[in-house]
């Protein structure tokens, strides 16, 4: 993960919130999780879980620690340079670009974490898992890996005009 100056100005959304419970003696304990996304809106996305007795509590642990795992991704204008399959677990995300005014076409987990990242056309779907912290982790991979064309042409060690011809 990239170290990302958490003081920018983060949208929060909250993916999914999940009830838990332990079972102990005297009865069951219930206890809340929550999947947060938070992104700058220009190429910074992250992810993070909180666990809490309580919901607000949660949501405030998870914002705490998707801060501490924020990832740059590249962009081309309003898209991504390339298509790409995100891999997580089980779960697996495959991303396409799109033509400027398409939208974001994305299920609501995929939707919340490119949305935070700023991204504005783009085809998603998410293949295999339908777990949201999987899908979510699949999709940051997915987001993280993707090579803009500068950065292409630095590793082949040619400039961008000879690898576009």
């Amino acid at each position: 993960m990239a170290n990302i100056d958490a003081s920018t100005e983060l949208t929060e959304k909250v993916v999914a919130i999940n009830r838990v419970s332990k079972t102990v003696k005297g009865g069951r304990i219930m206890k809340f999780s929550a999947l947060i996304v938070v992104g700058d809106g220009n190429g910074t996305v992250g992810f993070g879980i909180g666990k809490s007795s309580e919901v607000p509590d949660a949501i405030r642990k998870g914002i705490e620690d998707a801060k501490k795992n924020l990832v740059k991704v590249s962009l081309k204008g309003t898209t991504i340079p390339h298509e790409i399959v995100g891999k997580f677990g089980a779960g697996e995300v495959l991303l396409k670009p799109a033509a400027k005014g398409t939208g974001v076409i994305a299920g609501g987990t995929v939707r919340a974490v490119v949305e935070a990242a700023g991204i504005k056309d783009i085809r998603a779907k998410s293949l295999r898992s339908n777990n949201p912290c999987n899908v979510v982790r699949a999709t940051v991979n997915g987001l993280a890996a993707v090579k803009s064309l500068d950065e292409v042409a630095a590793k082949r060690g040619k400039t961008a005009q000879e690898i576009t011809g």
